[in-house]
């Protein structure tokens, strides 16, 4: 055996153990960061076409065991992973026609808000009852990133991945903060049940206080949406209205959709008219009332006569009230609006859509955006103006009120036309230029969890699908397939009551956000107090 001594006054250079530490360090780094992204994944996957809504509940279990008892920097960057793993493939429809930049830049930008959130879980994750305090941080995130900047981007709110859940009737309770309040509550819950349960195995003590916060957390949400079921009804309180959905298709997919002049429109017409004959020969229920997508009128009705003739036509073979989608030039201004057209006297009234998106019908920042990639600013080149009104069109007796597409993310956008006494809501929609992406289904599942929120009837027509007429209870009774000339007709009830929901308004939501900051001061105060007594 031959045994080799260091030289005095020289050290092994590498200790055994260094290289083990080093790498358990990094262990414990990586573990953290993926375990955050797979979560927020997890989450992803919870939500439409797919319905296993059920997932968002581990997901912030996962997220709740990683942010607790860390610090609030940890806790920003974890979010940060959470929200990325989330919102990237989530939102991946709106890299289709303009490349990853676009895509990439939006889910990192709105990352950081779940990042946010993500820190002011860490902080509060040491106080009793934590999850609610948690819980509330989340919706207080989801507030601001519905709201900024550039008026918000609420896409991916927690109640928009809940249209098949069991926690869907707290929608008609508490609107969609209430909603997501209780799925992010009972996931935290879950984690702090199952943290609580093995902390007494291994000691053999039951702290009781946190015990009781757990199942309260996982309780309360889930008795309180069986309490809210009675809110939800399919029951006409006005009548019954029968509407026709009409999805023309268009002539091809991406951002030139309409490049082919009037092809959109002569499409939705010639199914318009298709359907008239259907009715005339008896195969089809005569409507009361039709509904036309979001730019279905491909040029404007008011400055080509040759518009305004083919809408015409189609309204007078069909009979009844069209609301039109079009794009129309007034006063200097492009607005993308929705005309009431008469089938005796033309275009009778009109709604301007409100909550307009940025990027895609208005540039923020155009001079900037341009000195990145002035292709972004050629897809824009003109700016769309904002309407000012809710939208809410007599049509046969009956209120329609109309949500334009992005607006149905918006939860005021949507509330206004009730509270101006829709008895029914449109959410006339154009997604062509996103292909056959998950993009449709997302906006179907808002618009589900807008029909039990507001308790009514909701049509969306869709150039290209998916078009749908969804019950005030949620479900979906009738719906087209994609990139498909379709329509669809049913009597459908028409409802003047107003649920808690829309009553309160925005009123829950600042609720939470109060507890939301109430519980981030105690956090603080506490990290004081305890800072100081060392």
């Amino acid at each position: 055996m031959t045994v080799t001594a260091t030289p005095v006054g020289q050290s092994d250079p590498m200790p055994p153990q260094a290289a083990p530490s080093a790498w358990r360090r990094w262990f414990a780094r990586l573990v953290p960061a993926a375990a955050a992204a797979l979560s927020g994944l997890l989450l992803y996957v919870s939500f439409p076409p797919r319905t296993l809504w059920w997932l968002a509940l581990p997901a912030f279990a996962v997220f709740g065991l990683l942010l607790r008892g860390r610090s609030w920097k940890a806790g920003f960057g974890l979010g940060y992973l959470f929200g990325l793993g989330f919102l990237l493939p989530l939102l991946v429809w709106t890299g289709v026609e303009v490349g990853p930049g676009p895509w990439i830049a939006l889910a990192a930008i709105e990352a950081l808000f779940v990042a946010l959130a993500g820190a002011g879980v860490a902080a509060v994750s040491k106080l009793p009852g934590w999850p609610v305090w948690a819980a509330a941080l989340w919706t207080a995130g989801e507030a601001a990133r519905a709201r900024v900047p550039f008026s918000g981007f609420p896409w991916g709110k927690i109640a928009f991945g809940q249209a098949d859940g069991v926690f869907l009737p707290l929608a008609a309770l508490g609107g969609t903060p209430v909603l997501g309040f209780a799925v992010v509550l009972c996931g935290f819950g879950l984690y702090e049940v199952a943290r609580v349960s093995l902390e007494a195995r291994r000691t053999g003590t039951v702290r009781r206080v946190a015990a009781a916060a757990g199942a309260l957390s996982v309780a309360v949400p889930l008795v309180a949406a069986v309490a809210a079921r009675p809110l939800v009804s399919g029951t006409a309180e006005d009548g019954t209205a029968t509407v026709a959905v009409i999805q023309g298709n268009v002539p091809r997919l991406g951002l030139d959709f309409n490049s082919q002049r009037r092809a959109v429109l002569d499409y939705h017409a010639r199914e318009t008219e298709r359907l008239a004959a259907a009715v005339d020969a008896g195969r089809a229920e005569r409507p009361d009332i039709v509904l036309w997508p979001e730019n279905s009128s491909d040029i404007d009705p008011f400055t080509n006569p040759d518009a305004r003739a083919v809408i015409d036509r189609a309204a007078r073979a069909i009979g009844a009230p069209v609301s039109v989608g079009a794009v129309v030039a007034k006063d200097g201004k492009l607005l993308n609006e929705q005309v009431l057209w008469d089938p005796v006297k033309g275009p009778v009234d009109t709604y301007d859509k409100r909550q307009i998106q940025p990027f895609g019908e208005y540039l923020p920042l155009r001079s900037l955006v341009g000195a990145i990639n002035d292709e972004w600013t050629s897809m824009v080149r003109q700016d769309f103006s904002r309407g000012t009104e809710p939208g809410v069109f007599t049509m046969a007796g009956t209120e329609v009120g109309l949500v334009t597409c992005y607006e149905a993310a918006f939860d005021r956008a949507v509330r206004d036309t009730v509270t101006e006494g829709a008895q029914l809501i449109s959410v006339p929609s154009n997604n062509a230029t996103f292909g056959r992406s998950e993009m449709t289904y997302q906006q179907l599942a808002m618009s589900r969890v807008r029909a039990v929120e507001h308790s009514r009837t909701v049509t969306v027509p869709v150039t290209s699908g998916v078009s749908a007429i969804i019950m005030p209870d949620g479900t979906v009774s009738r719906k087209t397939g994609m990139f498909v000339a379709d329509s669809l007709v049913q009597e459908v009830p028409l409802r003047s009551s107003l649920t808690p929901a829309t009553r309160l308004g925005v009123l829950p939501e600042i609720g939470l956000v109060l507890a939301a900051a109430g519980g981030l001061g105690w956090a603080v105060g506490a990290g004081v107090r305890g800072r100081a007594r060392r």
